[in-house]
């Protein structure tokens, strides 16, 4: 038996896990219930121990994780399969609109005396930054990613950290 096998640990759902959606809190049984909550996030899980696996239904499609016996695996959207054409489709959506204005910008420049000489590379680099925050932004909502409980658990450790 490989050394890794043994330190394994088989998903069970009255054993408490790290919480996949926030990273901050724990996954424990609730009682009287085939589920399990988070103790920081809330959020609430349904349980699948032959597959080893938990998800999230309070969203459409629900996010399914499945314990690998150290940690969560990465989540999946049940049913949705996201190719790498998606991966292309983001990467033209940032980059096209910043290499057209790029390009502009440099072969027709403002005059050097123009005031705003300034202003056709600040658009470019604004161009880029908004379509790569809306691509983030999506991400961020497909997935569920809660910054905000980041955002509270940072101020809960830097709080900790202080009042030592």
């Amino acid at each position: 038996m490989s050394r890794s096998k043994l330190f394994t640990k088989p998903f069970d759902t009255h054993d408490v896990y790290p919480c996949p959606v926030c990273r901050v809190g724990k996954i424990s049984h609730i009682p009287l219930m085939e589920a399990m909550g988070c103790d920081f996030c809330h959020e609430i899980f349904t349980v699948n121990i032959e597959q080893q696996q938990i998800k999230m239904p309070s969203r459409q499609p629900p996010l399914v994780w499945r314990w690998n016996g150290f940690n969560w695996a990465e989540a999946q959207l049940e049913g949705v399969e996201l190719g790498w054409g998606y991966g292309l489709a983001a990467t033209i959506f940032v980059l096209l609109p910043t290499t057209l204005i790029g390009i502009v910008a440099y072969y027709f420049p403002p005059t050097v005396h123009d005031p705003l000489t300034w202003l056709p590379y600040l658009w470019t680099i604004l161009t880029f930054l908004s379509h790569l925050s809306i691509i983030i932004w999506i991400l961020i909502e497909v997935y569920q990613i809660p910054v905000a409980a980041y955002f509270r658990a940072i101020t809960r450790w830097t709080n900790r950290q202080a009042e030592r």
